[in-house]
């Protein structure tokens, strides 16, 4: 019996668009949201009742005109157009019922090849969103664009080449734009702009730092961390963050290459780079077999040229190795593992966990967002205490049959995305609890993607500090 594809929680009310794919920009555009939410909340204590009224006030739809801000996260993967609506003031009420959004895929960053083109992905969103603004509001709604670890990777004369070529749409968009609007984010601004979005969703931004969320990403090319503390760090990693009145000391760290895509591509290469393979010679690679212990057992081998590391090869060659499914999940953990920890020899801090880079304890409650939430959806998990649940249901789908189950089970999804979730547990596992040492029944990290039909979405929280 085929199982559905677990449903995505909307934002409120979500609505699958596909656009027809232009022949320069071969773009699908994938899904359309728009979100509606109206809460108040009174709590005791005049600090959290302040910040919590502000809270409240921010989500009442007005009678006041309606203004409109537009913001284009381009991510690793795809870029998303947010048309976000709102009554304007000294706080920015926002009208979910009309704030809707679009992603179109491939990202940015696909097109270091021909960077010219870079700007033409973006142009379904630019349409997008002038449906969305009424035509007199264009010349007054500001419009920026904020690329993120894709296009980061990038090498800097490609990177520029590409977001010039965004702008290049943007000044003829008909909304009011400025050419510094279009620019690449650091990743901790990216974690901070999460970390913003998350606790205004839950009522907490302006309130005591002890009250407020942390939150950890998962992408596709990096991961975020970012929470409030009063320990010392070091200062490339301490980061200030006022809002009204209240001052708050963040960490937020960005992990460029740890991202859930670009681990899955190193633990190849790790895999690739084992002592048998070195000693092979050039004939009998281009016909290695390897095991590959994060893919389900029954697979049928990788089709196309892989790109051999240099340490393997006295020359880099393309080859077409076997990958031999073996879907352990105790393995893949223990591969992932050694990924994360890599270059930990090289650490200059008391306390390095990912890679060489300083990592304090984890304080207080966090939320953990993007492939976190998509992973525990698949295998329908609860958002608390899952670690311990995550890990027997990932060893039993590494464990299962490709063919004989796992497909006819989840037939509802691509084979690309259904190759992951086996990979994909381990690696929740092996960062969380390996790594950054939470508990196996730890009760404080929930996972999700959105709060009371609010996304806890990094460009919202960058429209909120535009607007504070």
């Amino acid at each position: 019996m085929c199982r559905t594809k677990a449903r995505v929680e909307p934002r409120a009310q979500a609505l699958e668009q596909t656009l027809t794919p232009t022949p320069a920009s071969k773009m699908v555009a994938q899904r359309q949201r728009s979100s509606s939410c109206s809460s108040r909340r009174h709590l005791a204590g005049s600090l959290m009742f302040l910040a919590t009224t502000a809270f409240a006030l921010l989500l009442l739809p007005r009678s006041s005109p309606l203004s409109y801000d537009i913001v284009i996260d381009a991510g690793s993967t795809g870029s998303r157009v947010h048309v976000i609506t709102y009554h304007a003031g000294a706080l920015p009420q926002l009208d979910w019922s009309r704030t809707s959004s679009l992603k179109a895929t491939p990202g940015l960053s696909s097109f270091a090849a021909d960077p010219g083109s870079g700007g033409l992905s973006i142009a379904p969103l630019l349409e997008f969103a002038r449906r969305h603004v009424p035509r007199d509001n264009w010349v007054h709604t500001e419009v920026r664009l904020m690329a993120t670890a894709g296009v980061r990777l990038l090498d800097v004369t490609t990177a520029e080449a590409v977001m010039e070529s965004c702008r290049e749409l943007l000044r003829e968009s008909g909304f009011r734009f400025q050419d510094q609007w279009a620019t690449m984010i650091s990743g901790a601004d990216e974690g901070i702009y999460a970390w913003v979005a998350a606790n205004y969703a839950l009522g907490t931004l302006g309130g005591a730092r002890q009250d407020t969320t942390g939150i950890i990403e998962l992408g596709g090319a990096s991961i975020q961390i970012t929470f409030a503390t009063d320990k010392p760090m070091p200062p490339e990693f301490s980061h200030v963050f006022k809002f009204g009145d209240i001052t708050y000391n963040l960490y937020s760290h960005s992990f460029l290459h740890l991202g859930q895509q670009n681990v899955a591509y190193e633990s190849l290469h790790d895999l690739l780079s084992t002592p048998a393979l070195k000693s092979m010679s050039t004939h009998l690679i281009h016909e290695a077999t390897y095991r590959d212990p994060c893919t389900p057992r029954g697979f049928s081998p990788m089709a196309g040229p892989v790109k051999v590391p240099a340490s393997v090869l006295e020359s880099k060659a393309d080859y077409k190795p076997f990958a031999h499914a073996v879907g352990n999940f105790s393995e893949c953990r223990s591969v992932v593992r050694t990924l994360l920890q890599k270059g930990q020899e090289e650490c200059i801090y008391h306390d390095c966990r990912l890679g060489a880079a300083f990592v304090p304890d984890l304080e207080g409650k966090f939320l953990a967002t993007e492939n976190f939430y998509h992973t525990l959806k698949f295998f329908g998990l609860r958002s608390k205490s899952f670690l311990s649940d995550l890990m027997l249901a990932g060893d039993q789908f590494c464990h299962g049959d490709w063919s004989s189950n796992i497909k006819r089970e989840h037939c509802s999804f691509n084979e690309g995305e259904l190759l992951l979730f086996c990979f994909s547990s381990a690696y929740i596992v092996a960062l969380l609890h390996d790594t950054l040492k939470v508990p196996m029944d730890h009760k404080n990290i929930d996972v999700t993607n959105q709060i009371r039909g609010v996304p806890v979405d990094w460009a919202l929280g960058a429209f909120i500090v535009q607007k504070n």
